[in-house]
């Protein structure tokens, strides 16, 4: 490889127009070389200004195409992620590095990533970039900027860590997180009998252990960034979702999500749902205070809207 190597990301997406080109202007912002999106249910608006950019790449997963594939459409959504993400892999994806990621992640690097990845071991086959979540501001907060937390990567210090941050829930959350703690990895292409799963890649069948992290990138999520975007989302991830029954919990208490929920919802309903919120994922002095405290408070500036009208000036309203 001569030079920086090029990266790229690739994403399966049912969203509406303006979160998918805001998900793709921040990347192509960052320097991807190219954009693989899969949309799983259609969005002409986005579409045409995708496949109008020249580093991306944008395929409809509609009937025409599962058909074409010769195989029935995955129920799960889980499943029909991977399924296109390793597609996308294994057909000359055009970059040296290829993240797996979701329309509502983005890559938070300190410096830029095309220099992060070239000092990777030559043999790395795989990058962990650790995850922040989100918090809901407060009035009069900077809507500029968002708050966001983190968590210990190690299991016992972030269990101690979470039960100190949130003393009401955190014996029965992994980290104070609503979504996941693994992250997302970037995988290095051109390796045969490779498959890309949500969090983690596979190689002829086995796991690839990840030894290797982008230390300076963080995966900055926005599970629930205010309480109205959660509840959308919140009866289809507790059926189909990151809160579905069978998951396991991690916390101290291995309470899964779906657990707790029904639990807090069984007891006081709505209101009760909205104390939880506040208290986990709303930024009040005194969580980002003891977040702060512990090393695990972020912010940033992601600045969308100029990003959207830089790389898709037709869509910049």
């Amino acid at each position: 490889m001569t030079g920086l190597p090029k990266w790229g990301i690739v994403a399966t997406i049912r969203a509406d127009a303006r979160a998918i080109l805001d998900f793709a202007a921040h990347h192509l912002d960052l320097g991807a070389h190219r954009l693989h999106v899969f949309l799983d249910e259609d969005c002409p608006q986005a579409r045409a200004a995708l496949e109008a950019h020249p580093r991306c790449r944008v395929t409809l997963t509609d009937a025409a195409f599962w058909a074409a594939r010769r195989r029935p459409r995955p129920d799960k959504h889980q499943a029909r992620q991977t399924m296109n993400a390793t597609r996308a892999y294994r057909r000359r994806p055009g970059v040296d590095w290829l993240a797996h990621i979701d329309v509502d992640e983005f890559l938070l690097p300190e410096a830029p990533l095309a220099r992060q990845l070239a000092a990777l071991p030559a043999a790395a086959p795989t990058a962990r970039m650790r995850p922040v979540e989100a918090l809901a501001p407060l009035p009069g907060d900077d809507p500029a900027q968002t708050w966001f937390k983190g968590c210990a990567p190690g299991q016992k210090l972030r269990n101690r860590q979470t039960a100190e941050i949130y003393p009401t829930y955190g014996a029965h959350l992994n980290g104070g997180f609503l979504s996941h703690v693994a992250g997302k990895i970037f995988v290095r292409t051109g390796i045969e009998g490779l498959s890309l799963r949500i969090h983690n890649a596979f190689l002829d069948g086995a796991r690839i252990p990840n030894a290797h992290e982008l230390p300076r990138t963080l995966l900055a999520h926005f599970h629930a960034p205010d309480w109205q975007t959660w509840q959308r989302a919140y009866r289809y991830r507790l059926r189909h979702g990151s809160y579905r029954a069978g998951l396991r919990g991690g916390g101290a208490e291995g309470t899964a999500m779906n657990t707790l929920f029904s639990l807090i919802e069984r007891e006081g309903g709505e209101a009760a749902l909205r104390a939880f919120y506040d208290e986990v994922c709303t930024a009040s002095p005194g969580l980002r205070a003891r977040l702060a405290a512990n090393g695990l408070l972020h912010r940033a500036a992601l600045d969308l809207d100029a990003k959207r009208a830089r790389h898709f000036p037709d869509h910049a309203g």
